[in-house]
């Protein structure tokens, strides 16, 4: 495995898989006294290009002003964690090995234009995959809010004065469902498809801020995290 230090289980440093098979792995706690807003990301069609089972490591490519966004995040002190669904594991496509390299290239290319991210959970759970990670509807599976909600576990963030950013309304579903303050839904990835900017905008509500933007830049530059006083 390329890339930074590996366990004596041949896992990247800091990564987890549970009896569940549920990946998380903490990279760098964030710093500061007290809880503070988190900075939650979709992986695939945000801050990566979409690619359809994503597995290789020559095919990860950030998107443009990704990385900058992310080191914004960084100097401001918010922790900034993917959180990612990863059916093509539940189907057989590729292995949490495969996994690991993908992220191994993100994170270095990342820290290539000084960016970091602070935490990743990965839910490789589908209704239609192969045991044993066929679990129909699992907690951390997006929309549902498990793996928002085990960050707060591990980090000191604050959900309620979180974000996130996401291609597809199912991203924001479970930042209303953890208790984010607001999610942005971009154009990028999957966003463009049909009804997914609809439905995101409908989970507006019960203290829940629904934005829109072409991308994880634009998005930036609405989130009230990057404002005066936004912390």
């Amino acid at each position: 495995m390329a890339g930074n230090a590996v366990s004596d289980e041949g896992l990247p440093l800091g990564a987890e898989i549970d009896a569940d098979g549920l990946w998380s792995q903490v990279l760098n706690r964030a710093q500061g006294a007290g809880l503070r807003p988190g900075l939650f990301l979709d992986r695939d069609g945000v801050v990566v290009e979409e690619v359809h089972y994503l597995h290789r490591p020559a095919d990860v490519r950030l998107i443009d002003g990704a990385a900058g966004v992310i080191t914004k995040a960084n100097v401001r002190g918010f922790p900034v964690i993917l959180v990612t669904n990863q059916a093509g594991i539940a189907h057989g496509r590729y292995g949490w090995g495969e996994f690991a390299e993908v992220q191994e290239k993100i994170i270095d290319d990342l820290a290539t234009e000084g960016a970091f991210i602070n935490a990743v959970f990965a839910c490789p759970h589908h209704e239609d995959g192969r045991p044993p990670y066929d679990k129909p509807d699992h907690p951390w599976r997006k929309p549902n809010p498990g793996m928002l909600q085990a960050t707060a576990e591990r980090l000191p963030v604050d959900l309620g004065k979180s974000w996130i950013v996401g291609d597809r309304a199912q991203d924001l579903a479970a930042g209303k469902g953890a208790g984010l303050a607001g999610g942005v839904h971009v154009l990028t990835g999957h966003g463009g498809g049909d009804g997914e900017r609809e439905e995101a905008l409908r989970l507006e509500g019960d203290g829940f801020k629904a934005l829109t933007a072409a991308d994880i830049t634009q998005a930036a530059s609405l989130l009230p995290l990057f404002k005066e006083g936004g912390d």
